[in-house]
């Protein structure tokens, strides 16, 4: 239940998405807040503080576990394809959670902060729809499958500074999504699922420019701090004990959402074979 309600209000109308629990309604709830934002219909009313949230409003399905004990399946199988795609679809429904908790949380920044974000919520919206009929056309629903919480367990640990929000969930965890969507795009050409390739193309344009959006946003609170930006995000990755590992990096896509010539030269490094000692 939101904590007043004024439908000329951004920050009522974002704390209803934000807190609606029913999945179609928080589809239509977003996208309606991103078109009634642009055509000047809300302002930024005086509104009580942001205040911790232990969850956004979700469905009672998918169960959440931790993520050791989400099952993988083979996709040669009916259900290891629905659950791939469930999987995608859980961080997509999360994802618009996140963008309307960054706009509805963080009102010292300007109305091209909340621009931005309420873009990313709405494109986010757009995506889960695309999987949701992906998985509807397997006879599959959202929640049919359990996932795990650990978008939404970041969010929570970086609620109090946009500085922190913006380094480890866009330049962090949602760019991880345009590193491994070229595999699993192999991995669904491979069983004859173009449809799926196909959203994958949509939805990996899409988060670039989401990456870029927090790259854009991290590096201008870095420049209002005085802060040098590689640095700080080094010092961000060691205190919430996180690391870059080795594997395959996107870095094409890495490079077009922003990321600076020396973090793509070591990602590089990082996405080369461990030489044998």
């Amino acid at each position: 239940m939101t904590h007043f309600s004024d439908t000329r209000s951004l920050y009522s109308r974002l704390e209803q998405a934000l807190l609606c629990r029913e999945v179609e309604g928080k589809l239509r709830l977003t996208e309606r807040l991103r078109r009634d934002w642009r055509a000047g219909a809300l302002a930024r009313l005086d509104a009580p503080a942001a205040y911790p949230l232990a969850e956004a409003g979700r469905p009672e399905r998918p169960e959440l576990v931790h993520p050791a004990r989400v099952p993988r399946r083979s996709l040669s199988s009916r259900q290891g394809h629905g659950a791939l795609l469930h999987a995608i679809a859980h961080i997509e429904f999360n994802a618009v959670n996140l963008a309307l908790d960054a706009a509805w949380r963080f009102r010292e920044l300007p109305d091209a902060f909340v621009d931005d974000w309420l873009r990313v919520a709405a494109e986010e919206a757009g995506h889960f729809r695309l999987l949701q009929a992906r998985l509807a056309d397997l006879d599959f629903r959202y929640g049919d499958f359990p996932a795990h919480d650990g978008l939404w367990a970041m969010t929570r640990k970086t609620d109090q500074d946009p500085l922190a929000r913006m380094a480890l969930v866009p330049r962090v965890l949602e760019a991880r999504g345009l590193d491994v969507t070229p595999g699993i795009q192999r991995r669904l050409a491979a069983i004859g699922d173009a449809v799926s390739v196909a959203a994958l193309d949509i939805i990996l344009r899409d988060e670039v420019g989401h990456v870029r959006i927090g790259n854009h946003w991290f590096c201008e609170l870095c420049r209002q701090r005085g802060l040098e930006p590689q640095a700080t995000f080094r010092r961000l990755l060691e205190e919430h004990a996180m690391q870059l590992h080795r594997g395959d990096y996107n870095l094409p896509a890495r490079e077009a959402a922003g990321f600076f010539d020396d973090e793509l030269a070591a990602l590089a490094r990082l996405s080369e074979p461990p030489v044998d000692a």
